[in-house]
């Protein structure tokens, strides 16, 4: 197994291991990173040689987006390339910010304790957000005390990023304080607007909301009559419905993005986008909590009630096929980079536990023209989905856990290479020698 400098584009370097303890999110921006926990900083966990590759594909990918790209050799690996996993994280890995017991056995069968001796790649699909890919990492190193890099995490705002280019002032809403701006400029949105902003421009603007003090200190101070809002983007889940739910009419409903204007025919707002579509969640309550998409339709809803009009939404995220790309091109180039394969693994198995987003959304994947691989859904019981009951959206299998969803495909793999050494077999003679048909 080559080391894993070995690994690295020249031009990029080794990534830095930062301790999941200290490190902060400015540190882990400075990327290419690995999230380590303290005991693996002098010693490589099993979990290194993954988090290493998937972050090096993550930054290859951007390079190869914006046309810089350096070829790289394909290293000398244990990982497998013929498969891959893809997991949710609320209800699947995490649950009320514990870690669910069974998920770090799981991951420590991907990342080589398992008796077929290969290791086999891993990255995270959530439509959690509010938070950078870099928090995000950090939070789940903590968690499941593992080394994880920001490349394997795509959230349900990440293929956002590939709209900087196309809005330069953007609504940005919903997460805790200045979060989600913090996200959007990272992404490389250059003008970015939250709610804070328009309230301390016009305290009316929301008659049962107050700015707090800190929030007063951090909004910025700007005369919205001489701004065009050009979309708006709901990175994380409210936590002001009203305050937010009125700010939001009140720009889709203004004549092109300007505040204090209300068009007369309801046609000339900007465009909303949703980073996902969960109605429901998966937290530490016994029962399932609302999400976005309780906010999208509650928002539809009210515009209908105003307007007499539908609102055209746009939502990312699971189930949205763009999202199952997004993933499918980071795949594929971290095949690429490792093992000199130009297409995504042949099977992802994707693991989740919400019917209507995950396995929805790996299914339709599965099922679409932009098909180009095998994704084959795994729902677990241990978050959104009632077991015993009939899911809306079939999966190919349904499990207890995330150790036995781990442990279905890993044999399921095992069982299709076998059949296919038995097939070559039989065409062979005892020497060795294949049978010319």
């Amino acid at each position: 197994m080559a080391s894993a400098g070995k690994m690295l584009s020249p031009s990029l370097g080794r990534p830095r291991p930062l301790s999941s303890v200290v490190a902060t999110r400015e540190e882990i921006l400075t990327g290419p990173t690995v999230v380590v926990p303290p005991k693996h900083i002098m010693a490589p966990s099993d979990a290194h040689e993954t988090a290493v590759a998937i972050e090096m594909a993550k930054h290859n990918l951007d390079k190869f987006s914006s046309g810089t790209s350096t070829p790289v050799i394909p290293p000398a690996t244990n990982i497998t390339g013929s498969y891959a996993y893809a997991f949710d994280i609320d209800g699947v890995l995490i649950r009320g910010g514990e870690p669910i017991p069974e998920a770090i056995e799981a991951l420590k069968m991907l990342n080589g304790d398992n008796s077929y001796g290969i290791k086999v790649p891993y990255i995270f699909l959530t439509n959690g957000g509010g938070k950078t890919e870099e928090e995000r990492c950090l939070q789940l190193s903590q968690q499941l005390e593992v080394e994880v890099s920001p490349g394997q995490f795509i959230c349900g705002h990440t293929p956002m990023r590939e709209m900087a280019e196309k809005y330069s002032t953007v609504l940005v809403v919903g997460g805790e304080g200045e979060k989600c701006r913090q996200v959007a400029e990272g992404y490389g949105f250059r003008d970015v607007v939250t709610p804070g902003d328009i309230i301390k421009d016009n305290k009316n603007t929301t008659p049962f909301r107050k700015l707090t003090e800190e929030e007063e200190t951090h909004s910025n101070a700007r005369n919205f009559a001489e701004v065009e809002i050009e979309a708006i983007f709901v990175f994380a889940d409210s936590r002001d419905w009203a305050g937010d739910q009125q700010i939001i009419l009140d720009v889709l409903m203004s004549k092109n993005g300007h505040l204090g204007t209300r068009s007369e025919t309801y046609d000339e707002g900007p465009p909303i986008f949703f980073s996902h579509n969960d109605v429901v969640w998966s937290t530490s309550h016994e029962l399932t909590r609302i999400g976005m998409g309780a906010l999208r339709a509650s928002l539809e809803a009210m515009y209908k009630a105003v307007t007499g009009k539908e609102l055209k939404t746009t939502a990312y995220g699971k189930p949205q096929i763009e999202t199952f790309q997004f993933a499918n091109r980071l795949l594929r180039q971290w095949r690429k980079d490792s093992h000199g394969i130009n297409s995504p693994p042949d099977t992802v198995y994707f693991v989740g536990d919400t019917p209507e987003s995950d396995i929805r959304g790996t299914n339709e994947y599965n099922d679409s023209e932009l098909f180009q691989n095998e994704w084959y859904s795994i729902l677990v019981c241990s978050g959104v989905y009632d077991k015993g009951t009939t899911p809306r959206f079939a999966p190919k299998v349904t499990v207890d856990n995330v150790l036995e969803a781990v442990k279905h495909g890993m044999e399921r793999e095992f069982a299709k290479t076998s059949k296919q050494e038995v097939r070559e077999a039989e065409v062979r003679h005892p020497d060795g020698k294949r049978i010319h048909r």
